[in-house]
């Protein structure tokens, strides 16, 4: 990198929530001043930054101007104005991920243009630009119908079962693909700096929460046959030098019953199936990213442990400012780390927290965690 950071650089990140707040923690330790671009008042990372700007993260001028005499722009959110950062980057802002690579990534129908283009494996699909289109579609009943675009933690998705689901699908510019009978989620994170340098985190294994359609529940690292892992790492590694990205990639995958790997998306930027690394892996995602954007060399991806992550999410019915019943309780177990993120109001399934569980035992670990979901509750 063109400017020595130690003390001098000047980050800017766009969105002030859970990732944003665990990114700080880590580039504390970097020295960097950190600036923060939210729309909430009371964004988890208001108070932990070196300033703190209000605005609408998809505002041209909004975002150009918080980004002019920065060093460099980084996203904890897709959902942000990528013409603002393309005219900061000709004006000699770095921008990671590059803003062509968030383009890319908004439009899920670009996604998957991009993954057939580059013969990366996923469900067959078609694009959709009506709700009128799905009377003849190509793919067979049942499908999962996805909005292109401002889809984001399991909002954007719908199953459509029969034909009388069709009524009640999106309007807007979609695409569906198959129905995927598959026998796990997976996901693998891989970092990419702009010398080259390539490296994967070790393959994890997700459960989600059908009701809310996220991540509820993860394991770290799999226990699946080398041979499975290995061909998941090599398919991010592939994806990040296709796309030539500089920062974090998180991978998701469906593993079939066939034994089949397919690519279900891509998030650029640190997510919800890497929190584990935290205290589970000898370098955490968020250290990895500020390592690959400031262009330093990838750090130890291994586990140091065996690594369970429960999301912490608010309960149905409770909607207004946020009380945890259970932390006493689950600070109790062995192995339990707590991450609260800071936000001031619940809402059913909003993400408000982690626990992260440790244990040289795959099992207990595990066993405790799932004491840990049974426990501890947000609510009103």
């Amino acid at each position: 990198m063109a400017k020595d950071f130690y003390g001098e650089l000047q980050l800017g990140i766009l969105g002030g929530g859970q990732l944003g707040r665990m990114l700080i923690q880590e580039a504390i330790n970097f020295n960097v001043t950190i600036h923060i671009l939210d729309p909430d008042k009371h964004a988890p990372c208001r108070d932990l930054c070196n300033r703190f700007v209000q605005g609408a993260l998809d505002d041209f001028d909004t975002v150009y101007a918080f980004g002019k005499g920065l060093d460099m722009i980084t996203i904890e959110i897709e959902k942000v104005n990528v013409d603002a950062l393309e005219k900061l980057e000709e004006e000699g802002v770095m921008v990671y991920p590059q803003s062509r690579i968030i383009r890319l990534i908004q439009d899920k129908g670009l996604q998957k243009q991009f993954f057939k283009q580059n013969d990366i494996p996923t469900a067959p699909f078609q694009l959709i630009s009506s709700k009128e289109s799905l009377n003849n579609a190509s793919i067979p009943l049942p499908y999962i119908q996805k909005l292109r675009r401002d889809g984001y933690d399991g909002r954007g998705v719908k199953k459509i079962i029969s034909e009388a689901d069709i009524e009640d699908a999106f309007e807007a510019p979609s695409l569906i693909e198959q129905w995927i009978d598959f026998d796990k989620e997976l996901a693998i994170i891989v970092s990419r700096n702009d010398d080259g340098d390539v490296a994967t985190f070790p393959c994890v294994e997700m459960e989600f929460n059908p009701e809310a359609n996220l991540v509820e529940f993860l394991i770290s690292p799999s226990t699946l046959p080398f041979e499975i892992q290995q061909r998941a790492e090599l398919l991010a590694k592939k994806i990040a030098e296709d796309l030539q990205i500089v920062g974090l990639l998180a991978v998701e995958l469906f593993l079939t019953k066939d034994g089949q790997l397919l690519v279900n998306e891509l998030a650029p930027r640190p997510h919800n199936s890497g929190h584990q690394s935290i205290e589970g892996n000898f370098t955490s995602q968020f250290a990895q990213h500020l390592r690959a954007i400031f262009n330093l060399p990838p750090g130890n991806t291994a586990t140091r442990s065996n690594a369970v992550m429960v999301n912490l999410l608010g309960e149905a019915g409770h909607d207004g400012l946020a009380r945890y019943e259970g932390i006493e309780e689950i600070l109790a177990m062995e192995g339990v780390y707590l991450h609260l993120y800071g936000k001031k109001f619940t809402k059913p399934f909003r993400k408000m927290g982690h626990v992260c569980v440790i244990n040289e035992d795959r099992e207990a670990a595990i066993s405790t965690a799932r004491k840990v979901q049974q426990t501890l509750r947000v609510i009103t």
